[in-house]
């Protein structure tokens, strides 16, 4: 629920909303995005070193938590500022947000990880959350859209900041209650392992280099549109009133499609049907080029097709990462699931900022500017939207089908580990 209004929306929010220069606000996600995502892999060995403390991991949970409200309040009711300080409000705020989501999402993922041995459980668990997280994105799409209607996109935005605080709150202390414990207990605890010799151990892994490379070029390509999406909307379809239903309508379609994939992965690999959905995501979504005004019957099926596509995306990667760690780690405990997933995190975070601060400036340099609508800005706009995307789809893809190791799993189940505690 608020990675959507945060990687999404604040693009349109600060540079069509509240007027400031669509290349300063590309450089300063580019600058934050960038230390957010250099902390990463930091967070992750501080949560691994935490797994005999009491509460272990959730303990980074319960303290994000606050962080992650206060600054989701911040990028969303700023104060009436000048430009120059308005852009470093935007700063200070989305340090605060980048900050507690991760000292949230590491831990959380990396338990997620430990829930099981069992490979096919691994895909069920990493879809159940990753559907359950399309929830937030849908009610994070429809809530602002819905008030934008009546009271315009700042109040709304203001408001959906306020409604957010107490479903973090609540939730989250729901999952530190009630969820379960891992399948395999840690190891005995023994002195650390050093700081830089923890960070970039999972480097020598030569599986999880593989996933990374595919991981990467596929990311840079899913975080592109999801950039530009309400820019593309309101300038080339010229349709700004339907921002949120074309979000709503491709988030819905990939969680339907989740039971898809978690069909195809058990059936023919983790690996084959991840390219699958990265096939079907291109077929569907180069179509975009070609649409002009009004054409929202043709985008609304292409955000329905790249949706289903979308769940092969979100639960497979995952599962995939968690098998890495079993392959090579479960023997050396040189890195735990933390190290893994700080970097995993790290990876995610380059691409949106890749996304925003290289493509944002590129389609300002190309004559883009937002509600401009020049014929000159609109080719480029079209063209970065979906052609790009596209390209670097068609090589993940292609990584993919070279990274032999994602191919062949370890055994069904990690020998000698029971599946429940």
């Amino acid at each position: 629920m608020a990675a959507l209004p945060i990687y999404v929306a604040v693009p349109n929010f600060y540079a069509g909303t509240l007027g400031l220069d669509l290349t300063r606000v590309g450089l300063l996600l580019l600058l934050v995005r960038a230390l957010d995502a250099l902390q990463d892999p930091w967070l992750g060995y501080l949560s691994d070193n935490s797994r005999h403390a009491p509460r272990g991991r959730w303990r980074w949970v319960i303290w994000g938590a606050p962080l992650l409200a206060l600054g989701m309040v911040a990028v969303f009711r700023p104060p009436p500022l000048a430009p120059g300080w308005l852009t470093a409000w935007l700063g200070v705020a989305l340090v605060l947000v980048y900050l507690g989501y991760s000292l949230m999402s590491i831990s959380y993922q990396a338990l997620g990880a430990e829930l099981s041995t069992d490979l096919n459980e691994r895909t069920r668990i990493t879809a159940w959350r990753e559907a359950l997280g399309l929830c937030g994105v849908l009610l994070a799409a429809a809530l602002p859209q819905w008030w934008t209607l009546s009271v315009g996109s700042q109040v709304a935005y203001a408001r959906f900041s306020l409604v957010f605080v107490p479903l973090l709150l609540g939730l989250g202390l729901l999952s530190v209650r009630y969820s379960p414990r891992v399948a395999r207990p840690p190891p005995p605890p023994q002195a650390p392992t050093p700081l830089l010799r923890a960070l970039f151990a999972p480097r020598h892994n030569p599986a999880f280099r593989a996933l990374a490379g595919v991981f990467v070029v596929n990311g840079i390509a899913a975080a592109i549109p999801a950039t530009m999406l309400l820019f593309f909307v309101a300038d080339v379809l010229q349709l700004p009133a339907w921002g949120g239903a074309f979000l709503l309508a491709y988030f819905a379609a990939g969680a339907c499609g989740m039971p898809l994939w978690l069909r195809a992965a058990r059936t023919y690999g983790k690996a084959r049907a991840w390219g699958a959905g990265m096939l079907m995501s291109i077929v569907a979504f180069v179509f975009t080029f070609t649409l002009g005004p009004g054409e929202s019957g043709l985008f609304l099926a292409i955000c329905l097709l790249s949706g289903l596509a979308l769940g092969a995306d979100l639960a497979i990667p995952p599962s995939l990462l968690a098998d890495v760690i079993d392959r090579e780690d479960a023997l050396h405990e040189v890195a735990g699931a933390g190290a893994y997933f700080g970097l995993w995190n790290l990876l995610t975070k380059a691409n949106l900022a890749l996304a925003a601060g290289l493509g944002l400036p590129l389609l300002a340099a190309f004559g883009y500017q937002a509600g401009s609508r020049t014929p000159e800005g609109l080719f480029a706009l079209s063209a970065v939207y979906a052609l790009v995307p596209c390209a670097l789809k068609a090589v993940a893809a292609l990584l993919l089908q070279r990274a032999h190791r994602l191919h062949n799993p370890p055994p069904t189940r990690l020998a000698g580990v029971p599946n429940r505690p």
